[in-house]
């Protein structure tokens, strides 16, 4: 008698476990689906990339120094800059800014020393390719000359996106509730 009574208390935990799970099955024709068509229309996942995603490097050799900071500061040697030194009017000329996408791995540690900003993440993510020489970004088409920045920020206007895009980064810290910078108190 023993193994028939295990067998239908078996049974009875069997079917309890699949009017579980069944039930489960049932709660999800009640909801509201969490999918969205594409044809319905649905944002673009750049959209919902939070603002300091990062993503393939980008170089906006217009406000590039050349001063090699972003190639020093890069672990893993991802960036090849050649700049020389125009003997005729003493200005720097950039030959050559490179980017291999296939050995980088988006630290960000070559964007934080960069003075004018001109190196900097983007959102574009998709860096599949079938060889990886066409995942070596070339900036340098023709040599460039290097951009010379003048005494005050402020004063040029090719800086001035750099300096706003600064300032969201610390308008969206405060707003995040991240530690706010401490006012100094008004001597007595």
């Amino acid at each position: 008698m023993g193994a028939v009574g295990s067998y239908f208390s078996k049974y009875k935990r069997n079917r309890h476990s699949i009017f579980e799970g069944m039930a489960v099955t049932a709660s999800h024709f009640v909801r509201k689906p969490y999918t969205v068509s594409i044809r319905t229309g649905c944002r673009s996942v750049q959209d919902t990339l939070p603002f300091r995603y990062r993503g393939i490097l980008e170089v906006d050799l217009e406000i590039c120094t050349g001063c090699l900071a972003c190639e020093r500061a890069c672990p893993i040697d991802c960036i090849v800059i050649a700049v020389e030194k125009d003997p005729k009017t003493k200005s720097m000329i950039l030959s050559q800014f490179d980017i291999d996408i296939a050995k980088c791995m988006y630290c960000g540690l070559c964007s934080e020393p960069c003075p004018t900003g001109s190196i900097h993440h983007t959102t574009e993510f998709e860096g599949a390719d079938y060889s990886l020489e066409s995942l070596i970004r070339r900036f340098v088409k023709e040599p460039v000359q290097a951009y010379k920045p003048k005494k005050g920020p402020e004063t040029d206007p090719r800086v001035a996106p750099i300096l706003n895009r600064g300032m969201r980064y610390i308008n969206e810290f405060a707003q995040a509730g991240g530690e706010k910078p401490a006012e100094e108190e008004p001597e007595a």
